[in-house]
């Protein structure tokens, strides 16, 4: 069974273009780990959509499955157009967040730079969801016996954004017990955000992946969380600064069309026999 290795600054992905790739929890659990499979923070599936140009299906490397994932539609949408043929400079992907309009930015023929409408930033908390009523913004949790403020949006999937100063080592602590907390039923992404004189600069818990380089989605919810609590302007592209590099996000006025925009890169392709996953 064919494969693709891609990242978006170094949040990484296998991609399956054939429906039989394996789905079952335990198996991309297997493909994922870097020590005995071929390694990934997830899993992408091209799939045909009667709504859109293709849909994409996304495996957290636990085995759970992602609503959404920004860097992953990035991914996704270079390999759509480097290998497909696919001519259009827009696509439409059907994703269980609904669907996503994504755009090339092209330095050359390849598509490099790719930006993605991410659709709506939800700040109710039924429908990100969370377990309280209105909005949560910059809103009080207690967690290992610590207060903490934070505020929770939903691009799709659920983001819990933190602004308070604190060492690596008790972000480390905490980020498990934010992800599982009652509070959110699907658990929820963890962002640790601070202004840096160029933006922005984050460091994300993802759920069913743990810490990544790059979160697309995580990037998104911090813009969005930065600006509904008045520390940056709308309407203006805020540079994201990640562990593995930068994403451009411009948030509304209205939070109605958040737009991500950064690179994807293919790193390899390979071959894996689906009998040596089972």
């Amino acid at each position: 069974m064919r494969f693709w290795k891609y990242h978006g600054l170094g949040n990484d992905f296998i991609l399956f273009e054939e429906r039989e790739a394996p789905k079952e929890p335990e198996i991309v659990r297997r493909l994922c780990d870097r020590h005995c499979g071929i390694g990934a923070d997830g899993i992408l599936y091209i799939g045909e959509s009667d709504r859109a140009d293709v849909s994409m299906t996304i495996m957290n490397s636990d085995g759970s499955e992602a609503e959404m994932c920004g860097n992953g539609i990035r991914c996704l949408a270079k390999h759509i157009w480097d290998l497909t043929g696919f001519q259009n400079e827009e696509m439409t992907i059907e994703t269980l967040a609904g669907l996503m309009q994504v755009k090339r930015h092209a330095e050359s023929d390849s598509a490099y730079q790719v930006a993605v409408n991410m659709g709506p930033a939800i700040m109710d908390c039924q429908g990100i969801p969370m377990e309280c009523e209105g909005e949560f913004i910059d809103g009080e949790i207690e967690i290992d016996g610590r207060r903490l403020r934070g505020t929770a949006v939903s691009m799709g999937n659920p983001h819990f954004v933190i602004f308070e100063d604190m060492e690596r080592r008790e972000q480390d602590q905490l980020a498990p017990l934010i992800e599982s907390l009652p509070l959110f039923p699907h658990r929820t992404n963890v962002e640790f955000a601070s202004l840096t004189m160029g933006g922005l600069m984050v460091r994300v818990f993802e759920r069913g992946a743990g810490w990544t380089l790059a979160c697309g989605t995580g990037a998104c919810a911090v813009a969005v969380a930065t600006v509904v609590t008045g520390r940056l302007p709308h309407d203006r592209e805020i540079r994201v600064t990640l562990p593995g590099g930068d994403l451009w996000i411009t948030v509304p006025r209205d939070l109605s069309s958040v737009l991500m925009r950064g690179p994807a890169k293919r790193v390899y392709e390979g071959e894996i026999d689906p009998g040596d996953l089972r």
